[in-house]
């Protein structure tokens, strides 16, 4: 019990810096009074989304909470409601900042010049990137120092799955449905700029990238961290000297937490540098001091190195899978896309697609590889340690994503505001950076998800006695096909409901343009206001379906047909959902960019039917890389800890089932 004291004071201190970094955004210039009306309405309509989705999910919460309490105990319940809590709390603290950064990133970029600017959106950036971290450290620890029962404890990583599915699907739907209704009317239709401050549907888009991209890519990689944490905590239970392997994988992303923050006050020395050396030698830095501390670690705790490179064998394959998505989504692929817009948005289309599939190739054999090495040096907990691993530095990889909104944001302020164009300019190029930190960010999580649901997999046999799974069994083959398919039914709910929330958007933005007399003159203002609440209410309607369906398939499956059906059900629910979310991510990522590459002046440059093409093809891609790619992650592995947790008692009504007949 040595080491418990030290786990939930690590995250406190994380806290700690959290709060020091807000309050230095806080000083910084928010610049004229124009461009904080703008930051505040965005600040605003991100408020109001927030709140009016967590009064859903608080409902959701109770429910689950009483079903925890009657099947299980009053102790696992209350953890659950502590992780959904510490997801919510992650979000809220990343929206506030998010929100409050873009304007002062703004300014810093009119003033200072784009090194300035960079400081400001990446350390914006980092406030969600350690609240993450400090509160999976806080989290975890806390519950750990209190008790030992893993029963307990994979109720923390329960409520952090639930909370991340409805996070990444409503932000998801929100900030597509925003974007396309925004670009459609705007761009195409009324043929004026982006982030023109005459479209009723600016704000909503500005509002948009914060609640996707922040609060619904760190309630992603929050459920993954805990996830992977919980799970390697559960199979070490089952192992020689148990206490040590439950508290090894709660000290390492104790000492991961340290290396991200270490890596954030590092951008002070390399933000002279080119922005995307900048980003990437920061997190370099915290790789490296990971990797060390975890050597010291294993060293002291084990008195052998095989656990270490089960952890870098995590830690290179998210490097790796984040460099393959770098590649698909900003390289020579881009160009063969954009090459294909002179055609026609037929062949974009084509194109991307086949693309897209090609993408997966590379980041499976790099899981499948990360797997092997993992296995071979420490067996199931090899497997668990590789996703934590992957994770390890979680607070410098949310960090290098976040900072992409508020970079996006301080673009669309400058525009609204009438800022001078070498403004946009520094502010184009920091965006342009943050697609692909996000294209990295989207990779970390599909490879986390993948190394996190086998993980959550090896727990759940051994939570309830499952030995194997013998494919000759027609029940294990029916699992694994209804599995499989789950992920296909949530892509086309969530796509769908993208399309009717952009389609209701589309509808009103052409309405002010028609009845507000002057908006297209730029002599009246447009109602924003209208605009955010139409997609907050399509997005909210729309998100509570797929979190239905995720956790009540598990739990259907394990009554009426058994352990091993459902033990089926999860390995066709991860492979297929882990190649549709990578497809669907790099597919997206690579129209966009493709589109970007055009309108840096190849092939025509602007205004082109090249570039029209190409604007179809990344609306299209548009929900594919944020809605339903994405949610993928979150939804094999809320299935996998679902299962996990209510393993035993889907057992136990099976049987009970089987009794009456």
């Amino acid at each position: 019990m040595e080491y418990t004291f030290f786990l939930p004071i690590a995250g406190i201190l994380g806290m700690v810096f959290v709060a020091f970094m807000f309050n230095w955004i806080l000083q910084k210039p928010e610049g004229s009074a124009k461009m904080k009306e703008i930051s505040n309405e965005i600040y605003k309509g991100a408020m109001v989304f927030l709140a009016r989705e967590y009064k859903i999910i608080v409902i959701f919460i109770i429910i689950l909470f009483a079903i925890i309490c009657y099947f299980l105990s009053i102790y696992t319940a209350v953890s659950y409601v502590t992780g959904a809590f510490c997801s919510m709390l992650a979000g809220f603290i990343g929206m506030n900042a998010s929100t409050r950064a873009n304007s002062r990133t703004c300014e810093a970029a009119r003033t200072l010049g784009v090194h300035e600017a960079l400081e400001i959106a990446f350390k914006g950036g980092s406030i969600m990137g350690i609240t993450v971290a400090a509160l999976g450290v806080l989290g975890v620890g806390a519950w750990f120092m209190f008790t030992q029962d893993t029963n307990i404890l994979t109720g923390f990583a329960l409520g952090a799955s639930s909370i991340a599915l409805f996070s990444r699907v409503g932000g998801g739907i929100y900030t597509k449905a925003a974007d396309m209704g925004a670009d459609l009317v705007g761009k195409i239709e009324a043929g004026i700029p982006e982030d023109d401050p005459r479209n009723p549907g600016v704000i909503a888009d500005n509002v948009g990238d914060n609640v996707g991209d922040t609060a619904g890519m760190g309630a992603d990689l929050f459920e993954s961290y805990v996830g992977a944490v919980i799970a390697t905590l559960v199979i070490g239970a089952t192992m020689i000297n148990p206490f040590k392997h439950m508290v090894f994988p709660i000290l390492l992303i104790a000492m991961g937490l340290f290396a991200s923050i270490i890596g954030v006050l590092s951008i002070n020395f390399f933000k002279k540098l080119n922005p995307q050396t900048a980003l990437r030698d920061a997190t370099f830095i915290s790789a490296i001091l990971f990797v060390v501390g975890a050597y010291l670690l294993v060293a002291k705790m084990f008195g052998t190195l095989n656990f270490l490179w089960a952890i870098i064998s995590g830690l290179v394959s998210g490097i790796l899978i984040g460099l393959e998505s770098e590649y698909f989504t900003s390289g020579k692929p881009i160009k063969e896309i954009a090459k294909s817009a002179v055609s026609g948005p037929a062949t974009t289309i084509v194109t991307g697609i086949a693309i897209g599939f090609e993408s997966t190739i590379l980041p499976i054999l790099t899981i499948c590889g990360a797997t092997l090495i993992a296995y071979y040096f420490g067996g199931l907990y090899g497997i668990a340690l590789a996703a934590v691993g992957m994770l390890g530095t979680i607070g410098i990889v949310m960090s290098t994503d976040s900072y992409g909104p508020i970079a996006d944001n301080a673009g669309g302020i400058a525009q609204m505001s009438g800022l001078d164009k070498n403004v946009r300019t520094i502010t184009d190029k920091l965006d342009s950076l943050g697609n692909t930190t996000a294209a990295i960010g989207k990779g970390f999580a599909i490879g986390s998800a993948a190394l996190t649901a086998l993980a959550l997999f090896a727990a759940f046999e051994t939570a309830t006695g499952l030995a194997q799974i013998d494919l000759m069994q027609p029940l294990a083959i029916v699992g694994l096909f209804i599995g499989a398919v789950i992920p296909f039914l949530i892509a086309a709910k969530t796509i769908r409901a993208v399309s009717r929330a952009a389609d209701k958007l589309i509808q009103e933005i052409r309405r002010q343009f028609k009845e507000i007399k002057g908006l297209l003159e730029g002599t009246a203002k447009p109602e924003t206001e209208k605009c955010v609440d139409i997609v907050t209410t399509s997005a909210l309607t729309a998100m509570i379906l797929p979190g239905i369906i995720a956790v009540i398939s598990p739990a259907l499956i394990g009554i009426f047909f058994g352990a091993e059906a459902l033990g089926g059900f999860l390995a066709g629910a991860t492979i297929s959902g882990v190649l549709l979310g990578i497809m669907m991510s790099n597919m997206g990522g690579a129209w966009d960019n493709a589109k970007k590459w055009i309108e840096a002046g190849n092939l025509g440059g602007k205004g082109t039917s090249t570039h029209s093409s190409a604007i179809v093809g990344d609306t299209v891609g548009d929900p594919f890389k944020d809605t339903a790619g994405p949610s993928m992650n979150i939804l094999i592995k809320l299935m996998g800890i679902v299962s996990l947790v209510f393993g035993a008692v889907f057992v136990a009504l099976h049987n009970k089932l089987l009794s009456m007949f």
